[in-house]
């Protein structure tokens, strides 16, 4: 299904999110991420050919959305303490619903602005509050525009072994893989003071599960400023460096 956008449509990255939920008539409860995320990417493509700056508020969603859509591709999901599987959806929904109470407050705050003309206060009320809104919608980890194109590189991984697998057969499997081991592994790839280039992480994995998890492990390495992103030449050429 093709449709066209344009910018200045929308406030912002969640602004979108909105209208795609809106226009499809989606459960903002239970939000099919896959649909949702490509039709996010889709537009997204059309950005990267625009503005950059804009963009970019934009592809930190993207990265997000990403993120949440490799978590539930993990048959073994997270458990709260109570034993519960945890919905990687779920600080989404909360955060669009909050965001959509402060969009419906915005016309009675312009109004109240107006009315009062509030000599105490010299900024625009409603701007802010949609910039607050929209960043407390960004995962702090994901703040730079280099790692939309790793989650890119990611995908072409994941491609490469969707190629090589065989027939799915119906019955459950349990995946012994978790982050912390697979931190573990990436750290025994370094060599002391080398570089390794993105794509050696995923060399010798099992299966799509195992890249997966690999990849949750990868991110949370760089949230926690144990590895650093270097750009290489080329598109969505990457290189990691442990940091001490």
């Amino acid at each position: 299904m093709s449709y066209t956008v344009h910018l200045q449509q929308f406030e912002g990255p969640f602004d979108l999110l909105l209208f795609f939920i809106e226009r499809d008539e989606l459960d903002i409860n239970d939000i099919p991420i896959s649909k949702l995320t490509k039709d996010f990417l889709d537009y997204i493509q059309d950005l990267e050919q625009l503005d950059i700056e804009v963009a970019s508020e934009f592809i930190l969603v993207a990265a997000t959305l990403m993120r949440i859509k490799a978590k539930m591709l993990i048959p073994r999901k997270a458990l709260d303490e109570e034993g519960n599987e945890i919905d990687p959806r779920t600080e989404l929904v909360q955060k669009l619903l909050e965001y959509k109470q402060f969009k419906a407050l915005i016309p009675e705050l312009e109004r109240l602005e107006k009315l009062r003309s509030l000599k105490s206060y010299r900024g625009n009320i409603a701007k802010d509050l949609k910039i607050i809104a929209e960043k407390a919608l960004v995962d702090e980890e994901l703040e730079n525009l280099t790692l939309f194109n790793l989650m890119k590189a990611f995908q072409k991984v994941l491609d490469q072994l969707e190629d090589k697998k065989t027939r799915a057969v119906h019955h459950i499997v349990d995946y012994s893989y978790n982050v912390e081991d697979q931190q573990d592994y990436i750290s025994s790839k370094f060599l002391k003071g080398e570089k390794l280039e993105f794509k050696e992480v995923f060399k010798g994995l099992e299966n799509r599960v195992h890249a997966i998890v690999t990849f949750l492990a990868l991110l949370e390495m760089l949230n926690l400023q144990m590895l650093e992103i270097i750009q290489g030449e080329g598109v969505n050429n990457f290189w990691l460096k442990e940091l001490k």
